[in-house]
């Protein structure tokens, strides 16, 4: 397999703006093309773009629009988890969730533009895999890419899980679950077939109305039901409980580890903040609107997911309209951990663009693989949820805020003193790094307390999931 040889970035992107710079706009076609050849001479094949130039390939990656980006994050950020919210509410008093829940939602917003203008800065990054080496190096790329790959298989079982959940539902207990387990796994492998993110942008939109739609039926049937519940502005709690709501919220903004993946194809990485504008513009209006609606009409009682507040026909209902995000969320994050595996391999190679028997073997290889994983994940692990629970504590709290910090104190090293603004921008990204830590830290806590607290249940077993 012969080397791949791509061409350097054709704009320099200013960190601060997302636009091409000055500098490189004043300069001549020729100097251009002698700066482009000296840098494809100067950088590994490991470390160019991983994509590469796709002006004769079969198979083209870099086709995305800014909008199926954004439907893109939206699918794999916004699922499920949206209707445990409530839960959380309840669990805190409503004003500190909401609080909290604006507050996180803002930090995640600015630590999604980091992660940008550190792709912006090291084009060749497509993983965090890659963000650990031009951190730590070898070191950091083996950590970081195992971080990443865990975190998403555990997502992946995560939503095989809860398939299993609706179609219990659905048909009251109609048969093993796990039989349910195996549908939901083999329809998430057919589904994660594509190899670009561009054919899997329709589906995000069909996710999106999907858990719209689920939510808003939710939403309507707990105000119709309406059991004059109490909504108290705080509530007495402690640390475990208090920060298991927290950790709830956390989990609903933590679709970051994608978003080096989803960028890698974009058209135009300029159009990434268009795109991320319209993920959290969508997920924090949503989550706003469905905790507080769901939490006013229902109380402290209220059940997590709050399909379950809803009633028996309609919690059916909404589980079945639910169905597409359930699966095409847990797709996503699919296909994010496949490409990882897959650039593994053959970054640098023509088998990037190659639609033979060895590149679309090993695609659907690896698709099986991690599937069957996760369904063993999902089906096996008799504290999952719990286990989940640690899982996103270790890495959602570093991946969707500790390292966004880390990311922008090592792109500024030696400037942090610089202005005032980069003095005020230095305070914040320490700031960020010690939340991710604190997030960290107290997350494992809990979740380790409500393993200890719950130490065995079924595994492999026909009984309906929890």
């Amino acid at each position: 397999m012969a080397p791949q040889i791509v061409d350097a970035p054709p704009t320099t992107i200013d960190l601060e703006t997302g636009h091409e710079s000055e500098n490189k706009k004043n300069t001549g076609p020729d100097e251009i093309s002698a700066i482009d050849e000296k840098k494809d001479d100067q950088i590994p094949a490991y470390q160019q773009d991983a994509f590469g130039n796709e002006e004769f390939a079969e198979v083209k990656y870099k086709v995305l629009k800014w909008w199926q980006c954004g439907l893109l994050m939206v699918a794999e950020t916004v699922s499920l988890g949206v209707l445990s919210l409530p839960k959380a509410v309840a669990g805190l008093g409503l004003v500190p969730a909401i609080i909290i829940l604006i507050g996180l939602g803002i930090m995640a917003t600015y630590t999604g533009y980091v992660i940008g203008q550190f792709k912006w800065k090291y084009p060749h990054i497509t993983n965090m895999a890659d963000a650990g080496e031009v951190l730590m190096g070898r070191f950091g790329r083996e950590l970081l890419g195992i971080g990443q790959m865990l975190f998403l298989v555990f997502i992946m079982a995560s939503h095989i899980l809860t398939f299993t959940v609706a179609m219990n539902t659905i048909t009251n207990n109609g048969t093993c679950s796990i039989v349910f387990g195996v549908v939901g796994t083999i329809i998430s492998f057919i589904c994660s077939l594509p190899r670009t993110l561009e054919k899997m942008s329709w589906l995000s939109l069909v996710s999106f109305i999907s858990i719209l739609s689920a939510v808003m039926i939710t939403m309507v049937a707990v105000g119709v039901q309406d059991d004059g519940a109490a909504v108290e502005a705080t509530v007495k709690t402690n640390l475990f409980h208090g920060f298991t709501a927290v950790t709830n919220i956390v989990f609903a903004f933590s679709g970051h580890a994608a978003f080096f993946g989803l960028m890698a194809e974009l058209k135009d990485p300029r159009d990434y903040p268009k795109a991320l504008c319209l993920l959290q513009g969508i997920d924090i209006s949503l989550y706003i609107i469905a905790a507080i609606v769901i939490y006013r009409y229902t109380g402290a009682e209220v059940a997590s997911p709050a399909l379950g507040s809803a009633g028996t026909l309609v919690s059916k209902i909404a589980y079945g309209i639910a169905l597409p995000t359930i699966i095409i969320a847990g797709v996503i994050n699919g296909h994010v951990a496949f490409k990882y595996v897959y650039i593994r391999l053959f970054r640098g190679t023509d088998r990037m663009h190659k639609r033979d028997l060895v590149a679309v073997g090993t695609w659907i290889g690896i698709g099986l693989v991690l599937w069957i994983i996760a369904w063993i994940i999902a089906s096996a692990i008799p504290v999952f949820s719990n286990l989940l629970s640690l899982i996103t504590a270790l890495f959602a709290s570093w991946f969707t805020y500790g390292l966004s910090g880390i990311f922008w104190l090592y792109m500024n090293k030696g400037l942090y003193f610089s202005s005032p603004r980069k003095i005020a921008l230095t305070l914040l990204n320490v700031i960020i790094v010690g939340i991710g830590a604190i997030l960290c830290g107290l997350g494992l806590y809990v979740s380790g307390k409500a393993i200890h607290d719950n130490p065995s249940s079924a595994s492999f077993s026909c009984a309906a999931s929890n």
